[in-house]
C-alpha cells in the first residue's frame, strides 16, 4: 500500500511540521503555559514514541505527563524522537512493510468497541503515526488561534510548495 520512500517522505514532513508548530507555540506568549496545548503536544509525541518502541520490539516504557512540567522539558524529549525514527526507517527493508503488527494497546480498544480488530501492517502503522500527528497539530493550531497566536501553515502540500525544507527551516 505504501512504499518505503513515501513513508520516509511523510516522516520528513512530520518532523518539519511538528518543529514548525513548536516554534509557533514558543513565540505565542499565551501558549507557553497553556495546559491544553501541553496536553495535546504530550499526547502527539507519546503516540509517536509508543509506535517506535513497538516497531523496534522494545517494551513500552512511556512517561507520565508529570515528567514534563513545562513545554521546554517536553520539547527536549520530543526532539530526540526524529533521529531515532529516521534511524529505524533507514534500517527498514521494504518487504517488512507488509508484515502484520499487533499493537499492545489494541486489546483495550477491542474491549471498548466490543469487537475484534484486524492487525494492520507495519506500513499502515507507519502511516498512522504521520496521520495521527497531523490531526493533533491541527488541534494545536486551533488552540494557538484561540489564544491570539498565529498558527503556521504546515500542510503537506505547503511543505512541497516550499521545496520540502528540512526541519528547523523557517516557514
Amino acid at each position: 500500500m505504501f512504499s518505503l520512500e513515501t513513508l520516509k517522505e511523510l516522516f520528513r514532513h512530520m518532523e518539519w511540521a511538528d518543529r514548525t508548530v513548536w516554534t509557533a507555540v514558543e513565540v505565542a506568549s499565551g501558549a507557553r503555559n497553556d495546559a491544553k496545548i501541553h496536553g495535546l503536544l504530550f499526547h502527539l509525541h507519546l503516540v509517536q514514541r509508543a509506535f517506535l518502541e513497538v516497531w523496534e520490539g522494545r517494551p513500552l516504557d512511556l512517561p507520565k505527563p508529570a515528567r514534563f512540567p513545562n513545554l521546554q522539558s517536553l520539547r527536549g524529549w520530543s526532539d530526540a524522537y526524529y533521529g531515532e525514527a529516521a534511524s529505524y526507517l533507514g534500517r527498514l527493508e521494504a518487504e517488512a512493510l507488509d508484515q502484520p503488527l499487533r499493537m499492545p494497546w489494541v486489546a483495550e480498544f477491542e474491549r471498548q468497541m466490543g469487537q475484534a480488530f484486524s492487525n494492520p501492517t507495519l506500513g499502515e502503522t507507519l502511516f498512522q503515526v504521520t496521520s495521527h500527528s497531523t490531526y493533533h497539530r491541527g488541534q494545536v493550531n486551533a488552540r494557538l488561534r484561540e489564544l491570539g497566536g498565529v498558527p503556521p501553515l504546515v500542510d503537506f502540500i505547503a511543505w512541497v510548495w516550499m521545496g520540502k525544507p528540512p526541519a528547523g527551516d523557517p516557514v
